[in-house]
């Protein structure tokens, strides 16, 4: 610094300009200016220009290599349906724009550019900086045989699950399963080879699960998916005692509906049902089949709740089998009350039409028309018949009464027996009104037949008066409003009474005077 000092002074007299001095004996300022500044500096900036050098050179090549790589696995994938699958899979097989192909390269090509800025961080010296990222990489890639082993794990779960579905399927269709499934209802369209597939399906991914979890170090959610797994494992024999036990049950169950079947088609059991309103063509079932499907039922039924047992689903299987033992402790009662009413049903037609048959020959139905009784020329049915059809359900209400108490049915017994009560008493109540209608009638023809004064009128009034007694008395005998009936029939006979009277009195009334007048003429003497 020195011999620098008579150069900048003369410089700064203007003696010499500027440029001169940089050329000045032997170029000395340049040389003093160069020798002037330390070697470590210019060492350390040449290194630094070199370091940010290559920091940009690995940051455009990192940026340069993610892209091709990121590119080439996009074509890889693009040529493979995985990511489709995969996008299906999570979207529920909905249409969605979520992209499996798209994450992948975003992942890929972000992970080659970090490993870029950590390399290019480090060339830089800035290890600050630099070792969160690192730190996060080290993880990552320590993460990846996990996630490799996993996606491995995966893909053979994939084929196995693939293999059992179609297996199943397969034997389902060679089988015909579902055409002997879905043969009752044409409009199900539920196929139960593919839910049967299905569920097999997702059954292997679940017992692949706790491996999955296993190898990427989850342990918290392996806890309970692997409780999960040892219970339906265990749960296995179970569940195929319970399902053979149902197949067997609807196996034997659907041998005996057709041996039914046959059977009752074979006696003629159907032409019984068709006299009786029960054919193909009116309820779509003949009697026959609807034998068979009761049996089908009755044995179906016992072989579903033995299944629940063998689940050990008490819950479902107690109530289940209580109600069976009440249903079937009952069969005999409802069998016996059946029989009762099928035989009454006969006894009640053979007294029906006996009962037509006397009344007819009896001239019954020519009473009728004698008491005013008139029936319209169409009708299908004469009073005597109507009565035989009163007999009928007489006597099926009598075997309804019996057919209740073996059953053990207290309300319904108490209704029938009202029902029973009530039909008595109509019954009395008609036949106490049509006696007084036939005795109307025959004391105003009798009336009428004497030939005396106003026949007619009195033939009428004899005719009212024992038509209103004989009412009064149905009424009192069916028990509608009986203190109403005695009420009015007291009054209307009061009413007749008190009118006769006063018509008496006010048309005698010349011929009692002079009756009077007699009776006092003896004392005025």
């Amino acid at each position: 610094m020195n011999s620098l000092s008579p150069l900048m002074e003369t410089v700064a007299g203007g003696a010499l300009s500027f440029p001169d001095a940089l050329s000045f004996g032997n170029s000395m300022f340049p040389l003093a200016f160069i020798d002037a500044i330390p070697k470590d500096a210019i060492s350390n900036g040449i290194a630094l220009l070199l370091n940010i050098l290559g920091a940009v050179i690995i940051l455009v090549l990192g940026w340069i290599i993610s892209g091709f790589v990121a590119g080439i696995f996009r074509k890889l994938l693009q040529k493979t349906t995985i990511d489709d699958k995969l996008s299906n899979f999570m979207s529920g097989g909905g249409r969605t724009q979520f992209s499996v192909e798209n994450i992948v390269v975003l992942l890929i090509g972000w992970i080659i550019k970090i490993l870029a800025i950590v390399a290019a961080l480090n060339v830089l010296n800035l290890n600050t900086v630099s070792e969160p990222l690192n730190n996060f990489l080290n993880q990552v890639f320590a993460f990846l045989p996990r996630l490799g082993s996993a996606a491995a794990l995966i893909g053979v779960a994939w084929v196995v699950a693939t293999l059992v579905k179609g297996l199943v399927v397969q034997a389902g269709d060679s089988f015909d399963l579902d055409a002997r499934l879905n043969s009752a209802s044409a409009e199900n369209t539920l196929s139960a080879t593919d839910t049967l597939g299905n569920a097999l399906y997702w059954f292997v991914f679940l017992f692949f699960l706790p491996m999955i979890l296993g190898v990427l170090g989850l342990e918290g959610p392996l806890a309970p998916v692997q409780g999960l797994l040892d219970q339906f494992l265990s749960a296995i024999p179970q569940i195929i005692k319970a399902v053979a036990v149902g197949a067997v049950g609807w196996f034997i169950a659907t041998i005996v509906r057709n041996v039914v079947t046959n059977l009752l088609a074979a006696t003629g059991v159907d032409n019984i049902g068709s006299r009786v309103g029960i054919s193909n063509d009116s309820t779509g079932q003949s009697l026959s089949s609807m034998g068979g499907l009761v049996v089908y039922i009755f044995i179906l039924i016992p072989a579903i709740i033995a299944a629940l047992r063998e689940l050990n689903i008490s819950a479902i299987s107690d109530p289940a089998t209580n109600m069976l033992g009440q249903f079937m402790a009952a069969i005999p009662l409802i069998f016996t009350a059946g029989i009762i009413m099928t035989v009454s049903y006969f006894v009640g037609k053979l007294l029906s039409d006996l009962a037509a048959s006397l009344l007819s020959g009896f001239g019954f139905d020519g009473m009728v028309g004698k008491l005013g009784v008139t029936t319209p020329e169409d009708s299908a049915q004469t009073p005597s018949q109507v009565v035989g059809t009163l007999v009928l359900v007489a006597t099926m209400l009598v075997a309804a009464v019996a057919a209740v108490d073996v059953l053990n049915l207290p309300a319904f017994k108490t209704l029938v027996t009202g029902l029973l009560q009530i039909a008595g008493q109509v019954a009395v109540g008609v036949a106490i009104f049509g006696a007084g209608l036939f005795l109307a009638n025959w004391v105003a023809e009798l009336i009428k037949s004497t030939g005396v004064r106003e026949s007619n009128l009195l033939s009428t009034a004899a005719r009212v008066a024992i038509m209103i007694f004989s009412g009064a008395m149905a009424l009192r005998q069916i028990g509608v409003a009986t203190d109403i009936v005695n009420l009015t029939f007291g009054l209307l006979l009061g009413a007749m009474a008190v009118a006769i009277a006063i018509a008496f009195g006010l048309g005698g009334r010349d011929v009692a005077g002079e009756q009077l007048r007699d009776w006092v003429k003896p004392f005025k003497r």
